[in-house]
């Protein structure tokens, strides 16, 4: 594994970490942001914004896109603090740490700290809060990927049951204000849920479910992003209960997740770790649950 100092996307001052096959680029200019994820020399992942390229500074928040570091539950101003100034970031052993300034708006302290396996297409991300107020506060630490448009989030339905054995519900999902259970994006299938990213729908869907499985994947143009992460069975999660949520819009789909929620004490700090992995799929002509079982589950 490899790393370098470039420029990309308009900002002067990202690292790179890469290997044989896959390329992770992290901006330091704003931040912290992963804004680049993909084979090497391929496709971008990641959603990058583009009206946002290479802007930094002014008190406005701005999407930039990429993989960002959010408090949950989601709300005004707190989860949206503007990420427009240089973070400080260090390299050593395997390991990128990207740390930002205390936020103005939360008294939060965001950290990532990023490993990229030498031989192998498997990314670590650990996201940190640490809660820099003079009291105490009630948090999710959460981990949100905009992914690049035209492509499906699978998210695994609980396992099939009946009978006196199965008599009480297996996890909740939850809807927003906004969301259509009938608009065409999405698919409740018996295995999956699927949420279709599509340019001729502009307006907003989103759902959140508590995910079991542990995994949730995106499928674009023959390549697989596969998110791992934990469920805590006796923990209790945000958003009536979700640690995994899909948002779509015209432009983007991201696919988030969530670590329960914590009452951090002053100097206390939550973490939340994700682990993403990188794979090369056959052509799914039809993205259905049969689709899904031959050419993805195998690889989760």
């Amino acid at each position: 594994m490899f790393q370098d100092k470039i420029y990309y996307g308009g900002w002067a001052n990202c690292v790179k970490l890469y290997n044989a096959e896959v390329e992770m680029i992290v901006t330091t200019d704003i931040g912290p942001r992963i804004i680049h994820f993909g084979f090497t020399g391929k496709q971008n992942m990641l959603y990058a914004s583009p009206e946002d390229s290479g802007k930094t500074g002014g008190a406005d928040w701005r999407l930039y896109g990429g993989h960002r570091l959010w408090v949950a539950p989601e709300a005004i101003p707190l989860s949206y603090h503007p990420d427009n100034s240089a973070v400080a970031y260090s390299f050593s052993n395997g390991l990128l740490t990207v740390t930002a300034p205390k936020e103005s708006t939360s008294g939060i302290k965001k950290e990532m700290q990023i490993s990229l396996s030498p031989d192998k297409n498997e990314l670590t991300i650990v996201h940190r809060l640490t809660n820099e107020n003079p009291s105490k506060i009630q948090l999710s630490v959460w981990g949100i990927s905009a992914l690049a448009a035209g492509g499906c989030a699978i998210v695994p339905q609980e396992p099939y049951g009946e009978g006196n054995d199965f008599l009480l519900p297996v996890r909740p999902i939850a809807l927003w204000q906004y969301t259509k259970m009938n608009d065409p994006r999405w698919v409740w299938g018996e295995k999956y849920i699927i949420g279709r990213q599509d340019a001729k729908f502009g307006s907003e869907q989103k759902m959140g479910v508590l995910n079991k499985q542990g995994w949730a994947a995106y499928y674009l143009d023959n390549t697989v992003l596969i998110k791992k992460f934990a469920y805590e069975a006796s923990a209790l999660y945000p958003d009536f209960g979700c640690n995994n949520e899909v948002y779509i819009n015209g432009a983007f789909l991201e696919v988030e997740t969530l670590s329960p929620l914590l009452t951090l004490a002053p100097g206390e700090t939550a973490e939340h770790t994700e682990y993403w992995s990188l794979h090369s799929a056959e052509t799914m002509k039809t993205m259905s649950e049969a689709s899904i079982d031959r050419h993805i589950l195998p690889l989760v």
